[in-house]
């Protein structure tokens, strides 16, 4: 081959490759547009949570001795190993990196996914994908633009993080460290969900599949650091979490650790481009089964089961699951606090004013109903998917009522939020091994909460069904200040806007307060109503 030839043949593949790419840049920007008040949201409540334990660490623990004491006991502790991971350091910025690590990369995974999975296996589902592909996009530009929005969010928390912590007090190599563990897990799930997207013909799945690896993962981190005090488990060391707590910021950092983080992002990016480039527009490697259909497809609610059961056995086991190893971990408790009154005042505010037993079990039902209620938006905005996907309208065209049709699904959504704590209440109190009858009301009596978000998202979804996904913030505020608010010391009139704050604290608290469960019922309720009266005065979207 003459010199001319190879250089000629060089050329179209440089020319090829950089089709290939046509139109990032402008689906970056819409994809940055669309995502203009979500990701800022994510990007600052998360950024600045790290921030508040820091100053909220410095407040309760001023010492040097102090903060040694509780590095020393929370080390000394398999549960709380479990759920934080190991203490490497006892100054401020340790301590932030010990309570926050793990939970922050966590975070950042599940708001890159969603980026990453919207940006990319939505727009097909939806068909807008295909329209644009019509005009000059190249064939691995939509993954490129999601995958560097993911970027640019990671990039903007990390940021949030390291001015965040040297406002603190806590600055310098360990925030960085600290940052670039959280944003590197960050960018390491949204290329898992790059993946996913690219197997499953449903963006409903894809968040499932991403999310299932993200649970994995923490499952891992805690059970391979309840084994060991030092992160050197072999389970912690299979987790992209585990890598994040190795980093160990504000302790020796092992830089060494974030290039395992950098080759995994790069070896999955190389996954994601070569399965793009060999699958048609809407198709997806595990293809969706035509057919013939079985069972009782005869009704709305039946159709509306079908669609959600899977979804809906998984998020059940999952809840058994947890809720067991919560239970586990709750005769620890005591010797976790020990005789440190602060840390027992942050349990107390997390699960009332009883005993520090009851006061666990109580932070841990609630925990539960916050998840819980991420289920009944997902299960919800089912309606919304199948609308904007054309999917609806065939439904409607016989003899079905658009309530009729919606109320198949809040059934499974409502009625499965009921299933789902239920499902952790029992794993609960059967991990707990002790009064499985009160354990499993404290977890039916966070329902009201979990109903009343749900309630929310109907009504956006029936009078204003493009801002229906508005229900996933809604949410992410309650897990916020259920998770952190308590040690951050909120005022009241902040951790009351959450309706979590109004339910009484059980098992443990004086006494049942009805008052309050049913007035968020009835609210709940009023919400469902008035979202699908909305439904049926409005057009469906095309």
């Amino acid at each position: 081959m003459t010199t001319a030839t190879m250089a000629a043949a060089a050329g179209e593949r440089h020319r090829a490759g950089t089709g290939q790419l046509a139109g990032t840049g402008t689906l970056l920007r819409l994809a940055l547009r669309r995502d203009r008040i979500i990701l800022p949201v994510w990007v600052l409540v998360l950024g600045g949570s790290f921030s508040s334990v820091g100053r909220s660490i410095s407040a309760l623990y001023g010492t040097a001795a102090e903060r040694a004491e509780l590095a020393a006991s929370m080390n000394a502790n398999s549960s709380v190993r479990a759920l934080y991971g190991p203490v490497f350091g006892d100054s401020v910025g340790g301590l932030v990196s010990w309570r926050m690590l793990a939970f922050g990369a966590a975070l950042a995974g599940v708001m890159s996914l969603v980026v990453v999975v919207r940006h990319t296996r939505e727009e097909e589902e939806t068909g807008r994908q295909e329209m644009l592909s019509s005009a000059m996009v190249g064939r691995r530009a939509p993954l490129t633009a999601a995958l560097l929005a993911a970027l640019v969010a990671n990039a903007a928390l990390a940021l949030v993080i390291v001015a965040g912590m040297a406002g603190s007090g806590a600055g310098g190599a360990g925030a960085v460290a600290l940052a670039a563990a959280v944003a590197g897990v960050g960018m390491l799930f949204a290329c898992t969900a790059a993946i996913a997207a690219q197997f499953t013909e449903s963006a409903r799945l894809a968040k499932a599949l991403t999310a299932a690896v993200v649970g994995a993962a923490f499952v891992l981190k805690a059970a391979g650091d309840s084994a060991t005090d030092d992160g050197s488990s072999v389970l912690t060391r299979l987790s992209p979490l585990g890598w994040a707590e190795n980093v160990r910021p504000y302790a020796d950092e092992r830089w060494w650790v974030l290039l395992v983080i950098a080759g995994a992002v790069a070896v999955q990016v190389i996954v994601a481009y070569a399965l793009a480039g060999r699958r048609d527009v809407g198709m997806g490697f595990l293809p969706t089964r035509p057919g013939p259909a079985r069972g009782r497809l005869a009704s709305a609610r039946g159709l509306a089961l079908r669609l959600q059961r899977g979804a809906l056995w998984g998020w059940t086991l999952s809840f058994a699951v947890v809720g067991f190893v919560f239970g586990g971990l709750t005769d620890g408790v005591g010797d976790l606090v020990g005789d440190n009154e602060k840390t027992r005042e942050i349990f107390e505010r997390m699960g009332g004013q009883s005993g520090l037993t009851d006061a666990f079990l109580a932070s841990m039902v609630s925990v539960l109903g916050t998840v819980a209620a991420l289920y009944v938006v997902s299960s919800v905005l089912r309606l919304s998917a199948e609308e904007t996907a054309g999917r609806a309208e065939p439904v409607l065209a016989g003899a079905v009522s658009r309530v009729g049709w919606a109320g198949g699904h809040l059934l499974i959504a409502f009625g499965g939020a009921a299933l789902l704590m239920a499902a952790g209440g029992l794993g609960l109190a059967v991990g707990y091994g002790h009064a499985i009858p009160a354990v499993l009301g404290a977890a039916l009596v966070q329902l009201p909460a979990v109903w009343l978000l749900g309630g929310v998202t109907v009504l956006l979804y029936g009078a204003l069904p493009r801002l229906a996904a508005a229900g996933w913030g809604l949410v992410g505020i309650c897990l916020a200040l259920s998770w952190i608010g308590p040690a951050l010391d909120l005022p009241q009139a902040v951790m009351d806007l959450s309706p979590f704050t109004h339910l009484p604290k059980l098992p443990g608290a004086a006494g049942m307060a009805w008052g309050p469960v049913v007035l968020l019922t009835v609210i709940a309720a009023a919400l469902v109503a008035s979202g699908l009266a909305a439904l049926r005065r409005r057009d469906l979207l095309t």
